[in-house]
Formats: structure tokens, sequence, C-alpha cells
């Protein structure tokens, strides 16, 4: 039973996402990640990307956060405003939406750093950029196992 959702169209979308792995997940992001860069192509700022690919993922019964705080304690003392994912997807996965002419080592090393303070084992970085979709995507593991 899954209580007041029960009937309604945000309970039927929950249903949709549970039981998908963050392998599955992150296929279908690629899948919507390369139909935008194939409409749009590169050239275009972040938050666009970012705006379009979230409707996308939504409309697939993904449940999407755009700009989530990453809190950061050290020694007792947060820092709430240390960092911000541009999208969490099912509460499972990080995404970081790039629009840069290279990735560098420190768009991975941003990303496990956002997986490691939340507890979440896969990041991708979409870098819409790139001229082909395929060479802007990078997985980023924390102990993520092949499922």
């Amino acid at each position: 039973m899954v209580g007041s959702n029960v009937g309604s169209r945000n309970g039927a979308k929950a249903l949709r996402t549970q039981g998908r792995s963050e392998n599955e997940l992150s296929a279908l992001v690629v899948e919507e990640a390369m139909r935008l860069h194939r409409g749009l192509g590169p050239g275009l700022l972040e938050n666009v990307y970012e705006t379009i690919l979230a409707k996308k993922l939504e409309e697939r019964g993904v449940s999407v956060r755009k700009q989530v705080q990453v809190p950061l304690i050290y020694e007792g003392i947060a820092s709430d405003a240390a960092f911000r994912a541009d999208i969490v997807a099912d509460d499972k996965l990080i995404l970081e939406i790039k629009a840069v002419e290279k990735l560098n080592n420190a768009h991975r090393k941003q990303v496990l750093t956002y997986l490691k303070l939340t507890g979440m084992r896969l990041g991708m970085i979409l870098n819409f950029s790139s001229e082909l979709m395929k060479h802007g995507i990078v997985r980023v593991a924390n102990e993520l196992d092949d499922d």
C-alpha cells in the first residue's frame, strides 16, 4: 500500500520509479541527454540544458530535484551552501550539467565529492558542448556494483 498517494498521478509516478537501479536510471538519462543534444546541439547555456533535461526525465516518470544543496559538515560546523547539485534524479543519481569546451579532472572530483557527502553511489557529468554527446558523458561511481 502506498498510502495517501494511491490513485493519484504522483503515486503512480512514485510506483514507476521504485526499484529502478542507478544503472537503469543512468541509461535513461543517457538516452534523454543524447536526444536533447541532437535536437538543440551544443552552444547553449547550462541552465537551458538542465531545465529541458529535467522536464524530459519527469515525463519519463523520474523524480527530479534541481539545484539541490549538498551540505558539508566539518568538525561540527555546517555549511549548507557549500555545494549545489544541478539535478538529483530519483534520489539516487546526481547529474552535473556542463557546457564547457573540455571537461577536466576538477569536474569529476566535484561530482565524487557530492556522492561522498550525500552517500549516493552514482553521478554523471553531461557536457552538452561536446560535438558528439557520447564524448561528453562521464560516469562517476562511489562504490557502485554493476547490475
